[in-house]
């Protein structure tokens, strides 16, 4: 079996560490990971997940728009701080380049706000090894722009829980 290959991408958002978290944990898919880049397609729909995700086990079918699928299980909550998961079953481009992925959102205090770390631990298949050096890249500007969009979504949240009326 290859050796992970690690990925990461942060950003400092101006919210409390206790609302990145609240916020981010159950966001919907769609809403953050609705832009291609690169290859890496967005997120069509999520499949087969029951109640508001957040709980250890859960588990849905992510599906992308490529027609690409993986199997999400939530497999760690550490409130405020962070939660894990690992995506298996994958199938679309993915398939004969990668086995299983294992995900990590964490949360810390920055400044005013909350600096959000995303991390992936690709574990590839034999003939992925050699092009991960090509795949690494686009995940950065994928998770870059996943990150711009849960920035905005979360200081507009941020922004009607303050305002009066909201």
């Amino acid at each position: 079996m290859s050796t992970a290959v690690i990925v990461e991408q942060s950003r400092a958002i101006p919210v409390t560490l206790q609302r990145a978290f609240d916020l981010t944990l159950p966001i919907p898919l769609t809403a953050i990971f609705s832009r291609r880049y690169g290859l890496l397609p967005p997120i069509k729909q999520i499949r087969g997940q029951d109640g508001i995700w957040g709980n250890v086990g859960q588990s849905r079918t992510v599906v992308t728009t490529d027609g690409g699928t993986m199997q999400e299980v939530l497999t760690e909550v550490d409130a405020p701080h962070s939660f894990s998961y690992r995506l298996s079953d994958i199938t679309g481009p993915l398939r004969p380049l990668v086995d299983t992925i294992d995900g990590c959102w964490e949360f810390a205090p920055s400044g005013t706000g909350t600096l959000i770390t995303w991390r992936w631990a690709l574990h590839p298949k034999g003939l992925g090894a050699p092009v991960m050096p090509l795949i690494t890249p686009m995940w950065r500007g994928y998770a870059r722009q996943a990150l711009e969009q849960l920035s905005g979504q979360l200081l507009t949240s941020d922004s009607a829980e303050r305002s009066p009326g909201a």
